[in-house]
């Protein structure tokens, strides 16, 4: 599968947004993705105003404010930012 077969106008982002843990999309064809905020290291530390200012793009999502973003294609894949760390569970 070539990346053109893969980004889809069905795939398109419609809408963004991050909870306290996850971050989600909405995609034209109405299905809604999700992954950890861990997984995405730049979004370490950003308050919920930062983390839910997000642009749309076609293939994916960025946040302007650290000038960072995520392919709907990575998070499908299920594909961690380099340095990301699971967060250690409490015993």
């Amino acid at each position: 599968m070539t990346s053109l077969e893969f980004e889809t106008e069905e795939m398109r982002p419609v809408k963004a947004w991050c909870t306290q843990d996850e971050v989600h999309v909405m995609l034209a064809d109405g299905r809604t993705i999700s992954a950890p905020l861990w997984w995405y290291p730049f979004l370490r530390g950003l308050d919920k105003d930062a983390l839910n200012d997000i642009d749309l793009m076609y293939e994916g999502i960025w946040w302007s404010r650290v000038d960072e973003g995520i392919s709907v294609k990575s998070m499908f894949l299920g594909l961690k930012m380099p340095g990301a760390q699971a967060p250690e569970k409490a015993a």
